[in-house]
């Protein structure tokens, strides 16, 4: 009966959830090709130090302390949760164990206890940040665009957690109440030891009851993670990866050039320039998700709402609209949006009369931006607001002619004189004979 039920389960998850992990998959490929031309070395590296290593979190030491502990929990625990899969599918217990019970039975307790130490420091780790959110509402936690579903979903996740770290305890603990009971033999673990002191007065039927009780629980909480996760924040979890692979190799600051006005520089100074098409129209900057890249889109998926982006903003320190972490959550929503809308109508595009530029984010939020890069520098999984921000922009004053009157007295200035001033060129130096 446990097989059957543990691979109707199994099959189930990877049937209803391939459906969903396939869709964000389209999702991000609607943007426009995405290069790098890192050497693999450096993609390999980034990937090892910022995704893996978890780098750039240490900016904060405190937080990144407790988001350590969680972290390596969940990569330990996978090692737990191959035994469990094994036994689900063989009905067994605790096969890997058993294998190394005759032979070295040292090194699985070893493990185990490592497992149960790091689970613990997960668990105390998961209290102080529902506290941060729920009890001391961090500024950075609690700000508008997480009203609403952003901080259930968070919520929800650090729930999830405490009744994962649960099962495994419960799990451990009936089973070494069980072995204190009858005087067996078997693996020492040494904080379900202590645990196990609760349930000593249990019957051995009992205490296998809570033993299966407590692996059923980790399995599916497992399984309703991995379900629940292309719909949360935390599919960072799995998109960082890439995501820091992928990282631009351009110096912070640099913005690109447009291929499109690059050329017609080139042309008027009598360079030559690759053959296009005379009756395409151009398009400058970007008006909706399928005007960015790949890695842009990427960007938003992997963003883990941290909100260290937003509280480095000097833009959104003294009081602007601009809000980074926001640019990434509005950019994810409307992929969200438009991903939907293709898929009932057979993945073709039906304009819904709405765009990323205006519908979702305001003129007023992207003239906020100073360009500083405090967002990308801050960033924990190396993603990059200020190129969304850019692109938008373009369109904005090069589509649409929007831009303060400032602005465009300046534009004319450097399209009639060469320079941001009303004189010209050949007067700028006339300052140093006054």
């Amino acid at each position: 009966m446990t097989i059957i039920l543990f691979s109707l389960l199994f099959f189930g998850v990877i049937f209803f959830s391939y459906k969903k992990y396939h869709r964000i998959y389209f999702n991000i490929k609607l943007g426009k090709d995405y290069s790098n031309p890192n050497p693999t070395s450096e993609k390999l590296k980034n990937m090892a130090l910022i995704a893996l290593g978890q780098k750039k979190m240490f900016s904060r030491p405190i937080s990144a302390i407790f988001h350590f502990f969680i972290y390596v929990a969940f990569v330990f625990t996978q090692l737990e949760l191959l035994e469990i899969l094994l036994d689900g599918f063989t009905g067994s217990h605790r096969m890997i164990g058993h294998a190394l019970l005759d032979y070295c039975p040292a090194i699985y307790s070893t493990l185990i206890n490592l497992i149960e130490i790091l689970s613990l420091l997960a668990l105390i780790a998961t209290f102080i940040f529902l506290s941060r959110r729920n009890l001391l509402k961090l500024p950075r936690l609690n700000m508008d665009e997480l009203k609403g579903w952003p901080m259930k979903d968070a919520n929800i996740i650090l729930i999830g957690e405490i009744l994962l770290v649960f099962g495994i305890f419960l799990m451990n603990s009936a089973e070494s109440a069980w072995l204190i009971n009858s005087n067996g033999t078997g693996y020492h673990f040494i904080l379900s030891s202590v645990f196990a002191l609760l349930f000593t007065s249990f019957s051995a039927d009992a205490l296998q009851m809570l033993s299966q009780l407590g692996w059923w629980l980790h399995l599916i909480g497992i399984f309703g993670f991995i379900l629940y996760l292309p719909y949360s924040k935390h599919l960072h979890i799995l998109l960082a990866f890439p995501n820091a692979y992928l990282t631009n190799p351009n110096a912070k600051g640099q913005i690109n050039y447009m291929p499109e006005i690059y050329n017609e520089i080139k042309s008027m100074m009598g360079e030559a320039v690759e053959a296009s098409d005379p009756n395409a129209i151009p398009k400058f900057g970007a008006r909706d998700i399928t005007d960015l890249s790949q890695k842009n889109l990427l960007d938003a998926y992997a963003c883990t709402e941290c909100g260290r982006c937003t509280s480095a903003c000097p833009a959104n320190q003294t009081g602007k609209k601009l809000s980074p972490r926001k640019i990434m959550m509005d950019t994810r929503d409307r992929m969200e949006e438009v991903g939907r809308l293709m898929e009932v109508n057979n993945n073709e595009w039906k304009d819904d009369g709405k765009s990323l530029l205006h519908n979702y984010i305001s003129v007023e939020e992207l003239r906020g931006c100073t360009t500083c890069n405090a967002c990308v520098e801050e960033c924990p999984v190396n993603i990059s607001p200020l190129d969304i921000i850019v692109q938008l922009r373009r369109n904005l004053i090069m589509e649409e002619s929007n831009s303060p009157q400032e602005w465009n007295g300046m534009f004319g200035n450097i399209e009639n004189n060469g320079a941001p001033w009303k004189f010209a060129q050949s007067e700028r130096a006339n300052w140093v004979n006054s």
